[in-house]
């Protein structure tokens, strides 16, 4: 009762509306930087079951944004990382690492265990997968995205309200992440707060949940504005496609030091950070293709040289490697180094 009290005495939540929270099961894909402001906020409400799904690990970049970890966490899986603090947080509730990454394999089978899916991803493609995923097991979508300064949130396939795919029809465009473009490491806490508070109010029934409607926000204006969605049944109808597929195994990725890779002769070396991105680093043999258009511009890669990709982080040029040697056949690289680390040696 001490825990809750402040809730317990608001009008429209009681000992009953706590008791619905307990109750309840809700399931956290990514637990990054919208994640962790979503998971801690269900967690310290006694959202009675909580599921986490993610298979990627802390870095210290992660750091500006993600609050659940900190230093000694560099290196663990994230859902791992993230359930240790939360069980520290409230030892009362149910929290279920899932140290994976979400598939047409197991999307089904882990959404039909929960009552409500927080999708906190910053790619397209596992949204789609989400939203598909939903609409199959009928479970409503809390969606968030951010980009740079700005933020959205909405939810999908609620009380037959509109989906991901109504709002977002699908598309093969890459969308830049926060690990190429930045953002405001405030940012992602304010929208996952306020994902978290679409979560209670779907579990406690009061207010007006955002079904059928985004809500967009400008942190440098401080705007807040809603627009409204149709629910589209061609959409609908597509997400009821959904097939379980056989994930194919994940191509070797090669990876280099900066020592390493300075010492490989002739080499060419590949910026994928987008155009302008700083900082600036002097390597011999150098040019800048952002991800996003790997394939376009493969043509200005020598196909004679040694590739070595790299970026902001050392995550992008991961991905860049796997495109080139899906188009070319041909081994790469992709240095360890994020890009100040970079900078940091060949200055040193």
């Amino acid at each position: 009762m001490s825990r809750y009290l402040r809730h317990i005495i608001l009008d429209n939540i009681g000992e009953s509306g706590q008791k619905k929270l307990s109750e309840a099961k809700v399931v956290v894909i990514g637990a990054g930087g919208l994640g962790c402001p979503v998971l801690q906020y269900l967690t310290a409400a006694g959202v009675g079951t909580i599921g986490i799904v993610d298979f990627d690990t802390v870095e210290e970049s992660n750091l500006q944004r993600q609050i659940l970890y900190g230093n000694s966490s560099i290196g663990i899986n994230k859902a791992e990382a993230a359930k240790k603090r939360l069980c520290d947080l409230n030892h009362t509730i149910t929290i279920i690492a899932y140290p994976e990454k979400l598939t047409t394999l197991n999307a089904t089978t882990i959404f039909r265990q929960y009552d409500i899916i927080v999708d906190a991803t910053d790619n397209l493609e596992t949204r789609y997968l989400i939203n598909d995923a939903c609409v199959l097991t009928n479970k409503p979508m809390v969606y968030a995205g951010v980009y740079k300064f700005e933020g959205q949130v909405a939810v999908f396939n609620y009380q037959e309200g509109a989906t991901y795919r109504c709002a977002f029809p699908e598309t093969k465009n890459t969308t830049p992440n926060c690990e190429d473009i930045g953002v405001l490491g405030v940012l992602p806490g304010i929208i996952g707060t306020l994902q978290a508070n679409e979560v209670l109010k779907i579990i406690l029934e009061i207010g007006a949940v955002l079904r059928s409607k985004i809500l967009f926000y400008n942190s440098l204006t401080n705007r807040f504005s809603i627009i409204s969605l149709k629910r589209n049944e061609e959409a609908v109808k597509k997400a009821q496609c959904f097939k379980i597929k056989p994930v194919q195994p994940q191509q070797e990725v090669k990876q280099l030091s900066v020592e390493e890779a300075l010492k490989i002769k002739d080499a060419f070396f590949v910026d994928v950070r987008n155009y302008g991105a700083l900082p600036k680093v002097k390597l011999p043999n150098c040019i800048t293709i952002p991800l996003a258009i790997i394939e376009k511009k493969i043509h200005e890669i020598p196909e004679e040289k040694e590739i070595i990709f790299f970026c902001q982080a050392g995550i992008s040029s991961k991905k860049a490697v796997l495109t080139y040697q899906k188009l070319r056949k041909k081994t790469c690289y992709s240095m360890k180094a994020g890009i100040y680390e970079i900078k940091e040696h060949l200055e040193g």
